[in-house]
């Protein structure tokens, strides 16, 4: 990737998490001050899914000029990019989270919970018809991850299939280049291309999804954990590369 490039993609990156602090001061707002505002939350739950949309529109077009780069993105720290699934999150772990947050929710205010003075947030009013929607759209996510995860694997054999290990056979020195390479590299980063196209449309369906079966406030305090989520594997895994000496003075965080 270009100097040109990778900085562009860093960017592109940049502001996203920068568009993610803004959404979560926004949506914890809500949540405090009007939590009862049913229509106010409805708005921000469909602008964070409309700043999610644009990023995956950039990011999928600044990916056609090196798609390598996305799927272990030096923006990233090594501990980050452990966790990516085709070059982001697995969709399955919005249901991970889901079920999590039910859990901590009814624990956390039991007593409440009993009385029926606590209300509004997902472990406390998630019904059963929810809960059947959820396990039954967790259940076809995950068979569209091991299709994807297939076609992943499939694409890393074929390094070690015709034509590129043929070409590597008969080069005369060791790491030549030449437009024989070039060509077919470009047809396997094509196919990564398609592949994250398709793993970034699984993640935007099932998130829409998603915040379908919740309600307003229970979306809303969904998208709450899932961004905190975001931004603290983000700061965690920088703070592990300072520990170990591996932070680049122009990540400015």
């Amino acid at each position: 990737m270009a100097s040109g490039d990778r900085k562009e993609s860093k960017c592109c990156f940049k502001e996203w998490m920068e568009t993610q602090e803004r959404d979560l001061t926004e949506l914890l707002q809500a949540v405090t001050v009007e939590p009862e505002n049913i229509e106010q939350l409805k708005q921000l739950a469909g602008k964070c899914i409309t700043h999610f949309e644009d990023y995956i529109k950039k990011r999928n077009k600044l990916a056609h000029k090196d798609i390598s780069a996305y799927f272990a993105p030096d923006w990233c720290s090594p501990w980050e990019n452990s966790l990516i699934w085709i070059a982001g999150c697995r969709p399955s772990l919005f249901f991970r989270l889901i079920y999590a947050l039910s859990g901590s929710e009814v624990e956390s205010n039991l007593t409440e919970f009993l009385r029926g003075t606590k209300n509004g947030y997902l472990g406390e009013v998630m019904s059963s018809t929810q809960l059947v929607m959820v396990n039954a759209l967790q259940s076809k996510t995950i068979s569209e991850e091991e299709r994807l995860t297939m076609r992943l694997a499939a694409l890393q054999e074929d390094i070690a299939d015709q034509p590129i290990a043929m070409i590597a056979k008969g080069l005369s020195k060791v790491g030549e280049m030449n437009e024989e390479v070039e060509k077919a590299l470009d047809d396997h980063g094509q196919h990564m291309v398609k592949l994250l196209e398709e793993a970034d449309e699984l993640r935007m369906n099932t998130l829409k999804e998603v915040l379908k079966i919740l309600t307003p406030l229970q979306g809303v305090d969904f998208l709450v954990a899932s961004k905190k989520l975001h931004l603290c594997v983000h700061k965690w895994g920088r703070q592990r590369d300072q520990k170990h000496g591996r932070v680049e003075s122009d990540e400015g965080d």
